[in-house]
């Protein structure tokens, strides 16, 4: 009991402790999103030598590729710049890969929300385990293509993690499930790099291979169902009917497939959700873009090497697990917004330091400032909109929030490699930077979602 004013008793809502069975399901989503995570992550310190080898090796489809870039490159009287060829392709397969996310993330929460996550994931990571397969089996540009494709396509497993988490029976649950996912990234963000950057280039695919195999097993034997038959949606039928809705950016930002459910969420609530999946898009847009062109400045600024890349990007996931560790993790529900604001923020100057930077010690402090942020806003923004919809929403709801993601990480770094080889990495990292404002505007007015006695 507590004492209101005036001396009256009111009462407190109820206090959920975390169960066994809590703990459980958070380990298990941590252990399978790490694995994947290393699997996905050897590839980023060898992206640049990568596409560079296949341009000496006069692959065929990549050749078409350069003559197609050399020909728009003289229509449009640019002076040719091969070195910045390599930024282009290499944010165009990025964009490839996400806007397949992009289609299937949705479709792959409203199916769990009817059949289940276990066995929607078993699937999803099927898929993975063909990708890594189809890398690791041959060495042409177009296979490389073909596995990005097939894995774009199955990448379902990370908007599934959080729907798994949002399952979860108390809101201190959630919110350390999505403070632990975020601990995953920040984990396979700094191992990842570090060992696809130690090992010979032939025995990475392979090992991508063996990280796959080894997280369908462990989820195979481990995860369990969190979606209990009652709670589930009645029919697959209006998750295909949405597709619409799941297919069109407009829809997407106004989370239409969860307000043609039933117990659509009241009139504010679903106002904040959409501004909500509005910053999440924008802040996604802005951040993966640079994200994806940070390893092409390091390469052609300082002239680092894979092993170089790998260092760091080991260096940018200690600090990320630092920051989960340390304060993200702590964050009480309710102060996540304010987390978020704080963290957009550091972006400004972070961005402008690595834009600018000619030294390492100026490049260090950017990405310094780069990791906190990286560490903050995904998992509180995931945090507060899993306190949104009903029990049988969640997967729609959160498999929306991953779709809008993978929807700017689809146009983002296209745009800013497009911005990147027409105007250099100065103008290109000025430019987002200044628009990380925009975001940060848009949550100065936004409130947590009020956790009422029955969503306690």
């Amino acid at each position: 009991m507590g004492w209101g004013a005036g001396g009256s008793c009111t009462p407190r809502p109820p206090i959920h402790q975390q169960t066994p069975q809590d703990t459980r399901v958070i380990t298990v989503v941590f252990l399978g999103l790490l694995l994947d995570l290393l699997a996905f992550t050897l590839l980023l310190p060898l992206l640049p030598g990568l596409l560079e080898s296949h341009s000496r090796a006069h692959d065929p489809l990549y050749g078409s590729w350069q003559r197609g870039v050399d020909w728009f490159a003289a229509a449009i009287r640019m002076p040719a710049e091969k070195r910045y060829n390599s930024v282009l392709f290499g944010g165009l397969i990025g964009s490839v890969f996400s806007f397949l996310q992009f289609l299937l993330a949705p479709l792959t929460g409203a199916v769990s929300d009817c059949l289940g996550r276990r066995p929607t994931m078993l699937l999803s990571l099927t898929g993975l385990v063909m990708s890594y397969a189809v890398w690791a089996t041959s060495r042409s540009f177009a296979a490389f293509l073909a596995s990005r494709v097939i894995g774009g396509i199955s990448k379902g497993n990370v908007s599934l993690s959080t729907a798994i988490i949002a399952d979860l029976s108390s809101p201190s649950a959630r919110s350390r499930g999505m403070a632990v996912i975020g601990v995953a990234f920040s984990l396979g963000f700094t191992l990842g790099p570090m060992l696809g950057a130690s090992l010979p280039s032939e025995t990475v695919p392979w090992l991508a291979l063996l990280f796959a195999v080894s997280n369908l097993l462990f989820m195979f034997c481990f995860l369990p169902e969190t979606l209990l038959p009652e709670k589930r949606a009645p029919s697959i039928t209006p998750g295909f009917r949405a597709a619409a809705d799941l297919l069109s950016p407009l829809a997407l930002l106004r989370f239409s497939a969860v307000t043609h459910s039933q117990d659509t969420p009241a009139g504010d609530r679903l106002w904040s959700l959409r501004r909500l999946g509005l910053v999440y898009f924008l802040y996604l847009f802005l951040f993966s873009g640079l994200e994806y062109t940070l390893s092409f400045l390091a390469h052609q600024r300082f002239q680092f090497s894979s092993l170089q890349q790998g260092k760091m990007f080991f260096s940018i996931g200690l600090s990320m697990a630092a920051v989960q560790g340390a304060y993200a993790r702590r964050i009480s529900p309710g102060g996540e917004i304010t987390a978020v604001k704080r963290a957009i923020l550091l972006l400004v100057p972070a961005f402008l330091l690595i834009g600018w930077g000619l030294t390492l010690p100026v490049l260090g402090l950017g990405l310094l400032l780069y990791s906190f942020a990286a560490a903050v806003v995904v998992p509180c923004l995931s945090s507060v909109v899993a306190d949104y919809g009903s029990a049988g929403q969640k997967g729609t709801i959160m498999g929306t929030l991953r779709s809008l993601g993978a929807l700017a990480r689809a146009v983002g770094p296209m745009v800013a490699a497009s911005v990147y080889w027409l105007a250099g990495a100065r103008v290109c990292f000025t430019v987002c930077s200044g628009l990380f404002l925009l975001p940060f505007l848009l949550l100065r007015k936004l409130r947590p979602p009020a956790r009422t006695l029955k969503a306690e």
